[in-house]
């Protein structure tokens, strides 16, 4: 049985590197560009998922010239990518900045004040996926 196993798993190994050279192959259509890679969030904390009925949610955001979003806070992962344009994001409890530009990724600050202008000469675009509690929202607005 163990024979068996270990042949199992060889095969397996074998296979995934087979498909993993394939991938990076010239010879394949396919490109993967890594973008990023990271354990810590904007500023610097640990990224935590929720606990329990995770749901991702997928949006896109258009931000005008000179626009600013209200003081704002999420109490889950939040990650962006810049499609394009300029955004200055500030944490408002320790007054550092971020500015972000088209392909930059970004991994939002969990449960820390802050907000963000789009500091460019056109418009923002970000793609937005969260990752909450299942029915819960991503955004608390400061009062």
């Amino acid at each position: 049985m163990r024979k068996i196993l270990v042949s199992a798993l060889l095969a397996a190994a074998a296979l995934y590197a087979n498909c993993a050279l394939a991938l990076d192959s010239s010879s394949t259509p396919v490109v993967v560009t890594p973008l990023a890679s990271r354990t810590t969030t904007a500023s610097g904390q640990p990224i935590t998922l929720p606990q329990k009925n995770v749901q991702v949610l997928v949006s896109t955001y258009d931000i005008a010239v000179g626009a600013t979003l209200p003081v704002h806070r999420h109490p889950f992962p939040r990650y962006a990518y810049v499609e394009a344009g300029t955004l200055k994001v500030t944490n408002v409890e320790t007054g550092n900045s971020n500015i972000y530009k088209t392909g930059d990724f970004i991994i939002e600050m969990i449960g820390q004040w802050h907000q963000a202008t789009n500091t460019g000469d056109g418009p923002v675009k970000l793609l937005v996926i969260d990752q909450v509690e299942e029915g819960a929202k991503n955004t608390e607005l400061r009062q």
